[in-house]
């Protein structure tokens, strides 16, 4: 049974009650005899012998094209600098539509004489992203279409200024040609650029990039449920014409479908995952989609957002059991990438955002990835690697104003240099709800990885092998700091509120 008592609010509360020294007296040692009970709450138990699951789970993030990662930006260099010392796998790349000139190559229409390639804007973040990269897996997912390939019967009036923002850019419901041949010309001459050197246009051109990049995953849209409301019918259509040119070209290149911004729409895995909605010899090498944590309502406080977050996250989880039921019946060798995770709460500005909130959200991070890790995902992506104001300042995970990585990047790195596919996930118990605690045997030896979802110090009964073990950890001490480290002295161990820590046995 949990037993949470503060001394305080509890002989303020009793104060009437008691007149004399000896039922104070009483008072204060029943009051430690709870607090004994309580700390039993909080009492870790490891069977280091007993494996209950092997980690398939790669933790990992998103970068997202947008003017604070551009080469002008004063915070570019710190921003790339941070990513290539993260040295994650599947790192997911997203040029997407409020900016036009940064995300689409063909922005006007081709004439009888005349084509409009330019790739100015998009290659420089692109080479930037590949050379922070290197020896590390990619997932590209160039997911604007030209808007002149959908029937809208208007030109599009995008900025002319690159970093202008313009959210109408994705306007129409049912592409011009249905056939898909011009959707899917696009993208092949794209991916050429990127991958062969150059392309052939559509007027017998060659232009030529000295792009050679190994692209190892290219995901095929991105929440098309929210960007033209695509049903799944027509994006499994353009799934297929894509992939069939794609794969043409690099027979290596592995693709990923759905993308879904709104995870409870089982018609749209029930429908693309069975292979009889799909043209011969398509793969369905992976699905993706995403979560945010959010607020019940505007007005509510960090103290609020702490249940809410883990609430969200619960019921998140019970989809994603759901969808992997799915998965694993029509398609079981497909693999799951949850590519985008994290928490808005609305902020505008940024001015408004808790200094503790970073903590917060990144333990809510810590949360899913441990709980996917036990379901067998194979990628768990924090979102995203900078955001800033009136451009999701709450879901970045640097600082837009200096470029130092706050609390969310950090407790990606201490998750990522500590578990990876592999480990063995062994028996571990809890007397009480406090805190979460899993323990791993890894090929750098036994671990326990901590989370305190609460906004209060929390301690832990440590079992006795963990004497004199050292803990890594990130909490709200930690700022923009990389994690801290302190040794345990006897077998307790306090963790500050949302601190995520791992625990290495000597």
């Amino acid at each position: 049974m949990k037993r949470c008592f503060n001394l305080k609010n509890w002989c303020f509360q009793l104060n009437t009650n008691f007149k004399n020294k000896n039922a104070i007296l009483l008072t204060f040692i029943s009051f430690l005899f709870l607090t004994k009970l309580s700390a039993q709450d909080n009492k870790l138990t490891v069977n280091w012998d007993s494996v209950i699951a092997v980690s398939k789970t790669t933790a990992t993030l998103q970068v997202v094209e947008n003017p604070a990662v551009r080469p002008s930006s004063s915070i570019h260099e710190s921003l790339f600098k941070a990513l290539k010392d993260l040295g994650a796998d599947y790192v997911r790349y997203v040029p997407w539509c409020p900016y036009p000139k940064m995300a689409v190559a063909e922005l006007k229409r081709p004439t009888k004489t005349e084509t409009f390639w330019d790739f100015t804007y998009l290659d420089s973040t692109m080479e930037a992203f590949m050379n922070a990269t290197v020896g590390h897996s990619v997932v590209i997912n160039f997911s604007t279409t030209p808007s002149w390939m959908w029937n809208i019967n208007y030109d599009m009036p995008y900025p002319q200024n690159p970093y202008e923002v313009f959210w109408a850019y994705n306007d129409g419901f049912v592409l011009r040609d249905t056939t898909m041949k011009e959707l899917a010309a696009y993208y092949a001459r794209l991916f050429s650029w990127y991958t062969k050197g150059g392309f052939t246009d559509e007027l017998g051109k060659f232009h030529q990039s000295n792009h050679h990049y190994k692209i190892d995953y290219w995901e095929v849209l991105n929440e098309p449920d929210l960007e033209h409301n695509i049903p799944v019918e027509m994006y499994t259509k353009m799934y297929d014409a894509i992939v069939d040119e794609l794969k043409k070209i690099s027979p290596t290149t592995k693709f990923i479908g759905i993308s879904l911004a709104f995870n409870a729409r089982p018609e749209y895995f029930e429908y693309f995952l069975n292979a009889k909605n799909h043209k011969p010899g398509i793969p369905l090498n992976g699905i993706s989609y995403h979560f945010y944590g959010t607020p019940s309502f505007a007005t509510q406080t960090l103290q609020e957002y702490q249940y809410t977050f883990f609430d969200k996250t619960n019921a998140f989880l019970e989809k994603v059991k759901f969808i992997e039921s799915i998965r694993k019946r029509l398609s079981p060798e497909t693999i799951t990438t949850i590519n985008e995770i994290g928490t808005i709460i609305g902020s505008n500005m940024g001015d408004d955002i808790p200094k503790d909130y970073w903590n917060l959200s990144g333990a809510m991070y810590a949360d899913i990835y441990l709980e996917l890790t036990k379901m067998g995902i194979d990628v768990a992506g924090e979102s995203q690697l900078v955001g800033y104001p009136t451009q999701f300042p709450d879901v970045s995970m640097m600082n837009w104003n200096n470029g130092k990585p706050n609390s969310r990047y950090w407790i990606l790195k201490l998750i990522k240099d500590n578990f990876n596919p592999g480990d063995r996930l062994v028996g571990t118990s809890l007397n009480g709800a406090d805190i979460i605690a899993q323990a791993f045997v890894t090929s750098t030896g036994k671990k326990i990885f901590f989370i305190n979802p609460h906004n209060k110090n929390t301690t832990v009964s440590l079992p006795v092998e963990t004497k004199d073990a050292i803990i890594n950890y990130v909490d709200v001490s930690t700022g923009e700091n990389p994690a801290a480290q302190m040794k345990v002295k006897d077998t307790t161990v306090t963790l500050k509120p949302f601190a995520v820590a791992v625990l290495k046995l000597q």
